[in-house]
């Protein structure tokens, strides 16, 4: 109950931390840049809801703390009305102050600036980060491949050592993970150029995909492959008294060697197989001290809150020490100066923007399921456990959120900014403001659009929980 207690608290608290930097980050954007083009701003707000703090600057804006950190807003003189700068809504002495005022280009750039300040906070993030803590993982050296999988088919084999995805150079696994992830609802085939542990040379192998991953909320693309990175032994520590595996015979200290014939290579395949055979007998050979003894082991069925049934057996699985399960030959790390750091994170951020891009896309015409939406819930689940994991894994995904806000916010939807771009756009080809009509038209037709995302993230959240 405590442990529930502590860990709603951290996600809770995570929750508010992120929100809070990526808002204020963003309105801090648009806040710039008006006073930059001369602007009157009023009102600097950072959360929904009734006021926990205001006061009033120098400067004569007024800034607010609310509560709610799920947005904020900078309110600008004349912000209401785009098309002229009214007499009667602008005091004479301020008129050149006010925003409608200001030309389309300068009201563009005000609009911009929230988005563009997201992306250069995930460029200053991904800066610190490589500074820091560099680039480091581990060599993408497959160590088994599952067998009758689609990269067994394809020729994808145990000690090939991953250099690049569909062109895209791969120095660790995760960025073997990025590039598959990258493909998701896709068909057609992904290109692995690989190396062989005996051997120098490259060789292309092409495993075909259709529909990858398209209704996967948590996809873990390489098992979708049948690929396994680095896998701990399949060697027992422990079994639950009275369960199926204690009942089969099993003791601590067996090592799995195979099951129904099948080779297994690890704990993960271990596991694959025993919750894919619920209720079934299975025959499996364990390595026992210099013997090699088969048993007889009928999983129990147990079905998950998701309606899903799965077999289980009551055994825990024997750690390993990291430096006996990486050897150092197959770690990578790549160090960085202030200087050196810049162009990896301005590199990283596009081709994060890219892909958050492509995503919405993959969505919006169906290529992959909606439930990957997420919303405060499941923010708040995972800011408090990359917290947990340490900083640079918060900072890593403080900057993927800020990218996602970045691009979202640029999305031509009225009531976002990047509608409020759209406008400016026309404007300028047009020569002439969007009607009042029509964009107050936008705005109702923009509200029901952000309104439904909102509550489908939620939802989402809610039957994750569930």
């Amino acid at each position: 109950m405590i442990e529930n207690i502590i860990e709603i608290t951290t996600s809770v608290l995570a929750l508010l931390v992120t929100l809070g930097i990526l808002v204020t980050v963003h309105e801090f954007g648009h806040f710039w840049v008006a006073r930059r083009c001369g602007v009157k701003v009023l009102k600097f707000s950072i959360g929904f809801g009734k006021a926990v703090k205001t006061w009033v600057g120098k400067d004569g804006v007024e800034y607010v703390i609310a509560p709610i950190p799920l947005g904020g807003y900078v309110r600008m003189l004349g912000q209401e009305d785009t098309s002229v700068a009214d007499a009667e809504a602008v005091p004479a002495e301020d008129r050149s102050k006010s925003f409608a005022a200001k030309s389309v280009w300068q009201r563009m750039a005000i609009s911009a600036a929230g988005p563009a300040a997201n992306f250069l906070l995930a460029i200053v993030i991904f800066w610190i980060i490589n500074i820091a803590y560099g680039t480091s993982g581990v060599a993408p050296i497959i160590s088994s491949v599952a067998e009758g999988s689609v990269a067994e088919r394809a020729g994808l084999e145990s000690g090939d050592e991953i250099l690049s995805v569909d062109g895209e150079p791969t120095l660790i696994w995760q960025q073997v993970a990025l590039q598959l992830i990258g493909r998701m609802g896709e068909s057609g085939s992904v290109t692995f150029s690989v190396k062989g542990a005996e051997s120098s040379a490259a060789r292309d192998v092409s495993v075909p995909i259709l529909g990858f991953m398209a209704d996967s909320t948590e996809p873990r693309p390489l098992k979708a492959l049948g690929i396994t990175q680095i896998d701990i032994p399949a060697v027992i520590d422990k079994l639950v008294e009275g369960q199926a595996g204690d009942q089969a015979g099993l003791l601590a200290g067996d090592r799995i060697v195979s099951v129904a014939g099948q080779r297994v290579d690890g704990w993960s395949q271990w596991v694959e197989i025993i919750r894919a055979s619920p209720e079934l007998a299975l025959i499996v050979a364990v390595e026992r001290g210099d013997q090699l003894i088969e048993l007889s082991l009928t999983p129990a069925l147990t079905e998950l809150p998701d309606g899903s049934k799965i077999g289980i057996i009551g055994a825990y699985v024997q750690q390993v020490d990291y430096d006996a399960l990486v050897p150092r030959e197959m770690r990578r790390e790549v160090k960085y100066n202030a200087a050196s750091a810049i162009m990896p994170a301005i590199t990283e951020t596009y081709e994060k923007s890219v892909f958050v891009l492509a995503s919405i896309k993959k969505m919006i015409v169906g290529l992959i399921s909606v439930k990957n939406i997420n919303g405060p819930i499941t923010i708040a689940q995972v800011a408090g456990e990359t917290a947990s994991y340490g900083l640079n894994v918060y900072l890593g995904f403080l900057a993927l959120l800020s990218i996602s806000l970045g691009v979202m916010n640029l999305m031509p939807i009225p009531i976002l900014d990047g509608g409020h771009i759209l406008y400016n756009l026309i404007e300028i080809v047009t020569r002439r403001p969007v009607p009042e009509k029509v964009q107050a038209f936008g705005l109702q037709i923009g509200l029901l659009l952000i309104s439904g995302i909102m509550v489908l993230a939620v939802y989402n959240d809610v039957t994750r929980l569930l």
